[in-house]
């Protein structure tokens, strides 16, 4: 009795097994009996199909990525150079898909046969300077585009189509650097150019500056020396009105330091100014007002 309860909880597991299926989320699945379609799952969830006679094919629903193989292309101008190519694709009619390349292998080898013819025809179409400079965006815009529309036939929509390397022949590299290295050259010289100039306009509003400082100080020297000498004046004049026979000493002697110095020998006359000045601090008469003998 055991035995049996356990068979046919096996059996039922075994059909739960065969009938059930469980879409997971980023998948996308259909249901064929005899090579018929049945049943589309395009949503994550738990489905169910009639076991033995109908199968589940499962696919990917999210955006893919492939990489083409490189391939050497010739420009308008006879240039060669080869590309390396990645594609971003997703399955949008996985029924669609699965008859005409069957899986991921199959639909990446049909994009790459048509991404490389789509742009063999552009880059043959252009010269190689807009290749390379002007055009590429505008160039694997249009491939993509192209591209896009001939994958609707297998079930694909292409998101993007973009060059991930990009090899140029030694030739073709020798003079691509040259004109390279010219323009840097080039933008080189023009900010040279260009800081010097600034530096003529810095150094010479320093020097302006400076001389303006200049004379500014020169100006405010001359005024506090003008100013210097007025009150000195009218310091001398005050001292002469008060007491003129002593501020006339003062001022002779203070020549006279300033003339003889320290440690000079000098001979007078008695009757010479300033043995009159000596005879007077001295309190003696001078030589002038002495009594005869």
């Amino acid at each position: 009795m055991v035995v049996k309860i356990i068979v046919i909880i096996g059996a039922v597991l075994f059909l739960i097994t065969q009938t059930a299926f469980i879409v997971k989320e980023g998948d996308q699945a259909f249901v064929l009996q005899f090579g018929n379609l049945r049943q589309e799952c395009p949503e994550p969830g738990l489905y169910f199909k009639t076991p033995f006679i109908q199968d589940v094919h499962v696919f990917e629903k999210r955006i893919m990525a492939a990489d083409v193989r490189p391939e050497e292309y010739i420009t308008l101008d006879k240039k060669r150079l080869t590309v390396d190519i990645i594609s971003r694709w997703q399955i949008t009619n996985p029924v669609t898909f699965y008859n005409t390349v069957a899986n991921s292998d199959g639909a990446r080898s049909r994009l790459n046969n048509i991404i490389t013819g789509r742009l063999r025809q552009q880059v043959a179409s252009h010269n190689f300077n807009e290749f390379i400079q002007t055009k590429r965006e505008k160039i694997m815009g249009q491939v993509t585009k192209e591209t896009r529309e001939a994958a609707k036939d297998f079930g694909l929509n292409v998101v993007d189509v973009r060059i991930k390397r990009l090899v140029l022949p030694n030739e073709v590299q020798a003079s691509v650097f040259a004109r390279m290295k010219a323009e840097r050259e080039r933008i080189a010289k023009r900010y040279r150019a260009e800081g010097e100039e600034q530096a003529r306009a810095i150094r010479a509003d320093a020097d302006k500056q400076q001389k303006i400082i200049l004379a500014d100080a020169y100006r405010t020297s001359e005024i506090l020396r003008g100013e210097g000498d007025a009150e000195a004046a009218a310091i001398y004049a005050d001292a002469y009105g008060k007491n003129e026979e002593f501020y006339s000493f003062v001022r002779h002697l203070d020549v006279y330091r300033k003339v003889l110095g320290s440690g000079t020998t000098l001979l007078l006359r008695s009757d010479s100014k300033l043995m009159q000045f000596l005879d007077s601090a001295t309190g003696k008469p001078a030589p002038s007002q002495a009594a005869p003998k």
